[in-house]
C-alpha cells in the first residue's frame, strides 16, 4: 500500500458547541450528515459563487478537522472569524500535525470489501473525492518522514486517473466555480440544506445547467508539456494543463470546444503536443453533444 506525507498541508481544528451549526451554514457541503471516518470535500465561496478556499472536512471527536493547503490556512481562519460573530466556536491550526495519504494499488475496488475497515481500524479517513480508488488520509505527528519521490509521482498519477483536482496544482482560487472542479459530483456542493455563502449562484448553475468548464483527463502519445501550458481545440483556447505526470494530465476545459474539435477531427493540442480528452470515472456530466445540458449533474 503506497503512502505519502503531503507537503504543505495544514490541519485546522474546529471546536465548540456551535461548530457544526456554523460550518453547516457557511460551507458548501452538508456537515450535519457527515459520517465519521470520511474526509468530505468542500469549499468556502465568495458571494459571487467562486471558490475562495477548497479543503476536506471530517469529524474529529466532538469537533471537526479541516485539511487545507497550508498557504491558505491563515486567510481561511480570518475569513471564518468574520462569520463566527457570537457563536461558541474556536479555530486553531494544529502545528504539530501533517497529513499523510495511503491507497490501495488495486483499481476499482469496492469500499464494501474487507479493506474498507482500514479507516475504522487505523483512525484514517476515506477521501470521498475518489470514485475509482480507495484512498485514506491520516493526521500524523509532524516528525513523520515523507515518502520517496516515487510515491509522489504515484500520487499524482492516482489523482489524474480519478480526475481529482486541487487548488494551486490544477486551478487558481477565485477563478473557478464549484461545478468547474467537480464539487457537485463528489458531495462538495449541497443542493438541499438551504442558504450558504454563494449558494444562489450554485443553485442557478445546477438547475440551468450553465457549467461550461469541467475536469477532464488529458492523454498524449508523448510526454506532455509542463503544467500551465495552454490547451487549444481547433485553434481556440480551451483550458490549461494542471498536474502533469508523463503523458497524462488533469485539466479544466471548455467541454463544448473540446467536443466540437474531437468530433470534427480537428487538432486538440497541449502546447505543441497532440492530445485527447476523456471524462474522469464516475462523473455524471457528459459531452455536450451527448447531453445538451453539459452542466447537468
Amino acid at each position: 500500500m503506497p503512502s505519502l506525507v503531503l507537503p504543505g498541508r495544514a490541519v485546522i481544528a474546529v471546536t465548540g458547541a456551535d461548530a457544526e451549526h456554523l460550518l453547516h451554514n457557511v460551507l458548501t457541503c452538508d456537515i450535519e450528515t457527515l459520517a465519521p471516518g470520511v474526509a468530505q470535500p468542500g469549499a468556502l465561496l465568495t458571494p459571487q459563487g467562486k471558490v475562495m478556499f477548497d479543503f476536506l472536512v471530517a469529524r474529529d471527536g466532538d469537533g471537526f478537522a479541516i485539511d487545507i493547503d497550508g498557504a491558505q490556512a491563515d486567510a481561511f481562519l480570518k475569513r471564518m472569524m468574520l462569520y463566527r460573530l457570537r457563536s461558541k466556536v474556536d479555530f486553531f491550526v494544529r502545528d504539530e500535525s501533517v497529513v499523510a495519504v495511503s491507497w490501495d494499488e488495486e483499481s476499482g475496488a469496492s469500499d464494501n470489501d474487507s479493506s474498507a475497515s482500514h479507516s475504522d481500524s487505523s483512525g484514517s479517513l476515506r477521501d470521498a473525492r475518489f470514485a475509482g480508488a480507495r484512498v485514506w488520509r491520516t493526521v500524523m505527528p509532524a516528525s513523520t518522514n515523507a515518502a520517496d519521490p516515487a510515491s509522489s509521482d504515484a500520487w499524482d498519477r492516482l489523482r489524474i486517473g480519478n480526475g481529482v483536482v486541487e487548488s494551486g496544482a490544477d486551478f487558481a482560487l477565485g477563478d473557478v466555480f464549484g461545478h468547474d472542479i467537480s464539487l457537485d459530483q463528489n458531495g462538495g456542493l449541497d443542493f438541499i440544506k438551504g442558504c450558504y455563502v454563494g449558494q444562489e449562484v450554485v443553485s442557478r448553475m445546477q438547475h440551468r445547467g450553465t457549467a461550461r468548464r469541467r475536469v477532464v483527463i488529458i492523454s498524449g502519445d508523448e510526454p506532455l508539456p509542463e503544467a500551465g501550458s495552454e490547451i487549444t481545440a481547433g485553434g481556440k483556447p480551451a483550458g490549461t494543463l494542471g498536474t502533469v505526470a508523463g503523458d497524462r494530465a488533469l485539466a479544466i476545459v471548455r467541454l463544448d470546444r473540446i467536443e466540437t474539435a474531437q468530433s470534427a477531427g480537428a487538432p486538440v493540442l497541449a502546447g505543441d503536443v497532440a492530445v485527447r480528452a476523456d471524462l474522469p470515472p464516475g462523473v455524471r456530466y457528459q459531452w455536450p453533444t451527448k447531453d445538451k445540458d453539459a452542466g447537468n449533474a
